[in-house]
């Protein structure tokens, strides 16, 4: 037999309108008095009504995260992290993917405000003016920035800069570069902190164009890369490292005797990679946690002045690097 509100209230030993705060109105009842009737909820096996608690609070303890490409593993950590923090918070997330499309994510986000007390939206390939304006929900950005925007990005310049230092370091004068879509805020950064730190460091460029962020983007990125002097390739995202790195294997090209590799992200997929793949360390996890932090913040105080937060990265060298081949 399903338990109710009631069933709670009598055995914490409080008042049913005491259980519905509890769970609804955060500061509405004492720390004590909350846990108690949480534990005798989870004891009994019960949970608010979702319908009942939106009646009462006008919010639905739901949170909308629109994504890219869920089949990309850089954004399924993002997942995993907002997932972590709604649960704590006892929020669930819905979840839409828009295939990389930015005229889908206007769509998604519409579907979603009816649904959702607010979204967090990552990497979105939309111009942010093209976004819809009526919605009258609080929404978060992860990985672009505009003003008046509340956002966590990563600091994709930084990351790219040391990528750069460290082949030159080991001795790489030519260095080509797969930008991944031209929609990409993320992809922006990276392109213009090379375009800067390539000049200082003596580094002769090869911007090869976007590639898709895929192993298909990857296996094309490596054909341009060997039609140039470059002996290393510097990648949008570790997909496309990895797509590169099959591509040099079947053309008799060794990674990194003849070309070194660096991707970025630093996914599972860099280190399943065989050589293991140098690449930039993205906070992923972190980033979601820390946007669903930011959209409870908006949803706590309407007026709050928005923040734009900026989550460190770092090169992680492993084994696709090395000093170039000396013919």
């Amino acid at each position: 037999m399903t338990s109710t509100s009631r069933d709670v209230a009598r055995a914490a030993g409080v008042s049913v309108a005491t259980v519905s705060r509890a769970f609804s109105e955060a500061g509405a009842v004492s720390e004590l008095t909350r846990r108690k009737v949480l534990t005798e909820a989870r004891r009994l096996g019960y949970s608010p009504n979702p319908a009942a608690r939106r009646l009462i609070t006008g919010r639905s303890g739901n949170i909308g995260l629109i994504v890219p490409d869920l089949a990309n593993p850089f954004f399924a950590d993002i997942i995993k992290g907002v997932q972590r923090r709604a649960r704590e918070a006892r929020q669930a997330i819905l979840v839409a993917d828009t295939d990389e499309q930015a005229r889908l994510e206007g769509d998604a986000l519409r579907s979603l405000a009816r649904q959702v007390d607010g979204v967090i939206l990552a990497s979105p390939r939309s111009e942010i003016e093209d976004l819809p304006d009526d919605l009258n929900i609080p929404i978060v950005l992860i990985h672009r920035q505009a003003p008046g925007w509340w956002s966590v990005s990563a600091d994709f310049a930084e990351g790219i800069r040391q990528a750069l230092v460290n082949v030159r370091a080991l001795g790489h004068d030519n260095v080509a570069y797969a930008a991944g879509p031209i929609q990409s805020w993320s992809g922006g950064m990276r392109t213009a902190s090379l375009r800067h730190h390539a000049a200082e460091l003596g580094v002769c460029l090869y911007e090869l164009g976007s590639v898709a962020p895929t192993i298909d983007g990857g296996l094309a990125a490596a054909d341009l890369a060997l039609a140039t002097p470059a002996t290393a390739l510097i990648a949008y995202n570790d997909v496309v490292a990895i797509g590169a790195m099959r591509r040099f294997a079947a053309r008799g090209v060794s990674v990194p005797r003849d070309m070194s590799v660096v991707g970025c992200d630093n996914t599972m997929l860099s280190q399943l990679a065989v050589p293991a793949l140098t690449t930039v360390g993205v906070p992923r996890y972190e980033a979601g946690e820390a946007a669903v932090a930011l959209l409870e913040r908006t949803l706590a105080d309407a007026d709050a002045v928005p923040v734009q937060q900026l989550l460190p990265t770092a090169l992680v060298i492993r084994d696709t690097t090395a000093p170039p081949r000396r013919s």
